[in-house]
């Protein structure tokens, strides 16, 4: 009556192992706004799959210089179009796997609940405030939407003398959550985010003001034999996760 269990338990065994010796790992770079989102669908990844995640978080500009470099990355997610795109034409990527997995949304943000109260036109022009956050425009796509957002408001002369630069959305954020700045143009789902629940007050900036901030995804060729990196991308594109990416403040297209 023991050899069942017994076998019961060394077939479990031999499952793990199986699963063990099959487990991969992913090494992904991704744009600093989509960090949090990415680490709760790469914890939902990793207990269906059994592969695991190393994720690295900065601004696009700075990974698509790496990645031109040898940067040792699987999967590229940026803040933007044009960054995956050039690093497919430059035969650094997967031909067909570059795909758009979310479509940021830009927001006036400050810890004061009073501060903005869904006029942020206003609050800028008047100018009381001493210091406005936002990424550079350079390397980040959330601060070039930032600037074309001021730019098309007329204010861009206005403030500029008071804008304090982030090396990428999440140092911006960081700025304006210590108080350093007033106020900043930030990722909407940064102020979504579990940790900030939806505090202070914010100006959600319409579409109209900015170009898309149509984020993509690409496999790259430092990936292209890694099975996890491929199931990956593919779980990505699955409802699970666009469902915790639409619960995050993104849409989808």
């Amino acid at each position: 009556m023991m050899i069942r269990p017994f076998l019961i338990a060394l077939l479990l065994f031999f499952h793990i192992l199986l699963i063990n010796a099959s487990a991969k790992e992913v090494r992904i770079a991704v744009a600093t706004n989509f960090k949090t989102t990415l680490q709760e669908i790469a914890i939902h990844f990793e207990r269906k799959s059994g592969h695991t995640t190393l994720i690295s978080s900065g601004s696009s500009g700075k990974f698509f210089a790496q990645i031109k470099h040898g940067a040792p990355f699987d999967v590229f997610f940026s803040a933007d179009v044009n960054r995956p795109q050039l690093i497919e034409k430059e035969g650094l990527a997967v031909a067909d796997s570059r795909f758009t997995y979310a479509l940021g949304r830009l927001t006036l943000w400050s810890p004061d609940p009073n501060r903005l109260k869904k006029d942020g036109p206003s609050v800028l022009a008047r100018g009381r405030f001493n210091h406005l956050a936002m990424a550079n425009p350079k390397t980040a796509p959330y601060g070039l939407a930032a600037q074309e957002t001021l730019e098309r408001l007329g204010l861009w002369t206005h403030v500029k003398d008071r804008i304090v630069l982030g090396e990428n959305i999440g140092q911006t954020f960081h700025f304006v959550f210590s108080n350093n700045a007033q106020l900043g143009f930030v990722a909407r789902a940064q102020v979504l985010d579990p940790k900030i629940n939806g505090s202070g007050s914010r100006w959600d900036v319409p579409d109209t003001l900015h170009e898309p901030l149509r984020q993509q995804a690409v496999l790259l060729t430092h990936g292209q034999d890694n099975e996890a990196a491929k199931a990956f991308l593919d779980y990505v594109k699955g409802p699970e996760a666009q469902i915790i990416i639409k619960r995050f403040g993104y849409g989808l297209e």
